[in-house]
């Protein structure tokens, strides 16, 4: 199956919620696409011991099956940084998403 995930919000534990489903799928053998939005793109600086958002990523990104992207006018409203966990990506680039997934869920 291929999932995609929108997050478009920073809680932590929202975001991490999210992320450990993506690598739960990704055992499953599904392929996940994350795209970041919004408030979203801001969701690497609110990783705590307790909620641990960057380890999540590391294992997601790990997988073949895994992708990241986000959303090139929301990183440059929220004064954020273009990095390899944090990858701009286009509009269009999720009304494929959107096209492609078998399944969308938002976080």
């Amino acid at each position: 199956m291929k999932i995609g995930i929108i997050i478009s919000q920073s809680n932590p534990e929202a975001v991490w919620n999210a992320f450990r489903l993506a690598n739960f799928a990704i055992k499953q053998e599904d392929d996940v696409k994350i795209f970041l939005f919004g408030e979203g793109v801001e969701y690497e600086a609110e990783s705590s011991e307790k909620f641990n958002i960057r380890e999540q990523v590391a294992e997601f990104l790990t997988s073949d099956k895994a992708e990241i992207m986000a959303c090139g006018t929301c990183l440059k409203s929220h004064h954020q940084e273009v990095t390899k966990t944090c990858p701009m990506s286009t509009m269009e680039d999720l009304y494929t998403l959107i096209q492609v997934c078998d399944k969308i869920l938002t976080f």
